[in-house]
C-alpha cells in the first residue's frame, strides 16, 4: 500500500508541475511568499563556485525557484503563509 496517498501498488508517484502545485495551494488557503532575490543570487554563485556540470540549471519563474537538467524542470522551490 502507497501510505502517502493509499492507492494501492500500481500507483507509485504522481508527477504534477509546479504550476499545478500553486493552484492546489492556493484552494488550500495558502498565499506565495516573494522568492528573495539574495537568497537566488547566493545559490547561482556557490553553483558556479562547485563547478556544477553545465546542463544543471538554476531558474526562477515568478516566484518559484526553479532547479533544471538539460532544460527540464526536476524540482521547484516555492515559500508559502496562511492567507
Amino acid at each position: 500500500m502507497n501510505v502517502v496517498a493509499c492507492e494501492g501498488l500500481e500507483r507509485v508517484e504522481r508527477p504534477e508541475t509546479y504550476k499545478q502545485w500553486q493552484v492546489r495551494y492556493h484552494r488550500a488557503g495558502f498565499k506565495q511568499v516573494p522568492l528573495d532575490q539574495e537568497l537566488l543570487k547566493r545559490v547561482k554563485i556557490m553553483l558556479k563556485a562547485m563547478d556544477y556540470h553545465d546542463d544543471f540549471r538554476i531558474d526562477e519563474d515568478g516566484e518559484w525557484m526553479l532547479q533544471g537538467w538539460k532544460g527540464r524542470i526536476i524540482f521547484g522551490l516555492a515559500f508559502w503563509k496562511p492567507a
